[in-house]
């Protein structure tokens, strides 16, 4: 028994124990664009396939080990969606009504006629792109629902960042955040809160880099009345303010080294003092810090407290620039620009792959802020001036090959054409004249993925 390893890459995949049955059906869908593979033996091929395959299945009944039937059972437990084809050397009308009503997409008999078993697979294949791009739209629609803030993007970098938010968000452990500035930081730790069980309690967030160090303290602890000259009232500090919920501690490489040895003692003992005060106010709460700089190395040259920057990395989530997820930059733009236009009422109007060219070339020293801040400034002033100054299409090819030229504006026309399309592979291949096995090699080179275009959402 043996799975080919590469079924997930083809869109039609032949299972036959006849050997040269296989063969001559890869060639005629080959021949005609369909990207197809043949195996002859079904054990294990239904732990193979993923519900997010676009592809359909081409069976033959009568097999040992294992017939049509009992494989489209197996495939029907994965994905109950997935269109399975019976074929059938014997002229058996009772096994069809039978095989149609298990959930067979359709049932032909051999000999088969050319034409006849293209037009069935092109109609599958059809239906197989609507069915996943119908679930994926729904899985949109329930995440957009949901309240709080949304990460955008499907780059790997913000994959796995993601992967990593999801899997502490109701558990109590305190998360650093490193990133760059305007990469999103303070976005990330209310996407934490707000999807979390603490979503009801109090969100606070402070920047330990803007108050001055005299007043730090008393900002993040509170103070009783008569702690020093002029505190006339008791004033509730931010990790009281926050009990229950989340304290966003940002730029806390920033806190004075005087504070960070009592910070360290709050987050130990999950209790603190008021200025003043001898009264211990027990904290249910999560501290979620974030830096733009290398807090160890802050620490080997001792502007850091090493036992504080081991007690706040427990989890560490490092939000990746912007130029290395260059990918998520045409969907970022767009979800900013569609703000923006909402915002001051101006039509919304569609980059060309040029302006997305020089949008992906960009090495975007502001992050997905300076983004932000261009995809507004189109909407209000246009691509004129957005585009205008270091932004331009200007030294973009500098110091590339033809070859390299070519490749470049390949990609960029394609990730047009999934984007206006929506990530509809069927419209994707009108529009640019392709057959459908060449836009999947093309899009499997320039490592496209189509789920990334369905909706744009944030980031």
């Amino acid at each position: 028994m043996s799975v080919p390893k590469n079924i997930q890459d083809h869109a039609v995949l032949i299972v036959d124990d006849e050997a040269h049955i296989g063969t001559v059906l890869v060639q005629l869908f080959e021949l005609e664009g369909i990207s197809a593979i043949a195996c002859t033996d079904p054990r294990g091929l239904a732990n193979s396939l993923d519900r997010h395959w676009p592809g359909v299945v081409l069976s033959d009944v009568n097999m040992p080990y294992l017939d049509g039937i009992g494989l489209m059972q197996q495939l029907h437990h994965q994905d109950a969606d997935l269109p399975v084809i019976l074929l059938t050397g014997v002229g058996d009308i009772a096994m069809a009504v039978k095989a149609l009503k298990q959930g067979a997409y359709d049932f032909i008999e051999k000999p088969f006629n050319n034409e006849h078993i293209l037009d069935v697979v092109k109609r599958a294949l059809e239906k197989r792109s609507l069915t996943l791009e119908n679930r994926q739209l729904k899985k949109e629609l329930e995440s957009q629902s949901l309240p709080g803030p949304r990460i955008l993007g499907n780059s790997p970098g913000i994959n796995r960042m993601r992967n990593i938010l999801d899997s502490v968000l109701d558990t109590p452990a305190d998360v650093l955040i490193e990133g760059e500035t305007g990469t999103g930081k303070e976005l990330v730790a209310r996407y934490l809160h707000d999807h979390s069980q603490r979503s009801r309690a109090n969100f606070v967030a402070i920047n330990c880099g803007a108050i001055p160090e005299n007043l730090i303290e008393s900002e993040l602890f509170g103070a009783d009345p008569g702690a020093f000259t002029g505190m006339d009232k008791t004033r509730i500090g931010k990790f009281e303010y926050a009990n229950g919920g989340t304290l966003f501690l940002d730029e806390i490489e920033s806190t004075p080294l005087s504070l960070q040895v009592k910070l360290l003692r709050v987050l130990e003992d999950r209790k603190l003092q008021r200025l003043g005060s001898n009264k211990s106010i027990a904290l249910d709460i999560r501290v979620v810090a974030a830096t733009k700089v290398d807090l160890k190395q802050l620490c080997d040259k001792g502007e850091f407290r090493q036992d504080l920057y081991y007690r706040l990395n427990l989890v560490t989530v490092a939000i990746p620039a912007l130029r290395d997820r260059r990918e998520d930059i045409p969907l970022l733009f767009l979800h900013f620009a569609r703000v923006a236009s909402a915002r001051y009422h101006r039509a919304l109007i569609a980059l060309n792959a040029e302006q997305n060219a020089v949008l992906t070339a960009h090495d975007w020293p502001g992050n997905v802020r300076e983004l932000r801040n261009l995809a507004e400034r189109f909407v209000l002033l246009g691509a004129e001036a957005a585009f205008a100054g270091p932004l331009t299409t200007q030294g973009l090819h500098t110091g590339m090959s033809l070859q390299q030229r070519v490749e470049f504006f390949e990609r960029m026309l394609i990730e047009d054409a999934l984007s206006h399309n929506k990530g509809s592979i069927k419209l994707t291949m009108e529009q640019l004249e392709l057959p459908r096995k060449t836009l999947y090699d093309k899009m499997r080179k320039y490592e496209l993925d189509r789920k990334q275009y369905l909706t744009a959402d944030e980031a």
